[in-house]
This record gives structure tokens, sequence and C-alpha cells, in this order.
């Protein structure tokens, strides 16, 4: 492939986290918080269980302590950001096709019900422990908490055995 097929190169990775250590600086000197994804989707799904059944979330213990307007949260709105900034990178980029990253032994479908599986237990993972990777890890971590630097730890970790695990499945 050639690089107009496959589009421009990748950002440097280590000017990208710099530039995601700046945007963390800004989002605590503007917002006087840190960065975070699940709380936006979680507000996301009380405003969807509004359209549908209004009173049975208002009197939810989970959801109805936001009330009627969930939608208006910072971390929606930061959700909103990733996602068009995102698309505009790879619009900008010529990155914008559709496809499914698997390996030749794993069907398009086997791939996206893992993935499905995968977002699932995470998503409720990141509700349970009341933050995602991006609040431990980087907000965690950046305040130097304990619970913020073992996160990181685990993610790390779990990460390169479960890569380790499942390799074979990229290499045939």
């Amino acid at each position: 492939m050639n690089n107009e097929q496959q589009g421009n190169a990748y950002l440097n990775p280590y000017l990208a986290g710099f530039l995601l250590g700046l945007t963390l600086l800004t989002s605590f000197l503007v917002l006087g918080t840190g960065l975070g994804a699940s709380g936006g989707l979680a507000r996301l799904a009380a405003w969807c269980g509004l359209c549908i059944n209004p009173e049975q979330i208002l009197n939810s213990e989970y959801f109805g302590a936001w009330g009627e307007q969930p939608l208006k949260y910072y971390l929606v709105f930061m959700l909103a950001g990733i996602l068009l900034g995102g698309f505009v990178s790879a619009v900008v980029n010529r990155r914008v096709r559709i496809q499914t990253e698997r390996g030749a032994s794993y069907s398009a479908w086997k791939r996206l019900a893992l993935a499905l599986l995968g977002g699932i237990i995470a998503g409720f993972a990141s509700r349970l422990a009341r933050g995602c990777t991006s609040g431990m890890a980087l907000t965690g971590t950046a305040l130097l908490t304990t619970g913020g630097v073992a996160f990181l730890l685990a993610t790390f970790a779990g990460g390169y055995l479960t890569a380790y695990m499942f390799r074979r499945q990229w290499h045939d």
C-alpha cells in the first residue's frame, strides 16, 4: 500500500503524549478537574432512559441524582469533543474506511462480538470503579494517587498478558 491508500503517518507518540499532558493540564486549569469519558456515557444512557421511561430513571438511585437534564455536564461535552476530534483527525489524515481489524483465523463477526463483549465488561467495570482509564490512569497518575499509579501498572501488565495470550489471532 502506498501512503495515498493508507493515509498519512501517525503522530509521533512522544509528541502525542506531551499534547495529552497539556490537555490534562488545561482541563485542570479551566475546569478545575481532570479528564474522563465513562461519566459522559453514563449520562447519555440516563438521557436515553428519560426518553423511554422518565419516571423510572428519575426514581433510580443511580441515574435519578442527575435530574431531568443529565446531558448538562462537562464530561458529556468532553466525550463529544473526543468523538468529533477523532473523526476530524481521521478525515484530515485520510484514514476513514469501514473495516474490521482482525487476524485471518477470526471472522469479522467473531472479532466484533469479542470487541462488544470487552466493551461491555470495561464499561461496567469503569462505572463500578467510578472512573474509566482516562480518569484513573491519566488524572489519577497526574495527581500521584496510589490508586491511579496502581491502576496504570495493572493496566499495562494486563494488556501485555492479554496480548501474549491472544497474539496468534494476529499472526496467521
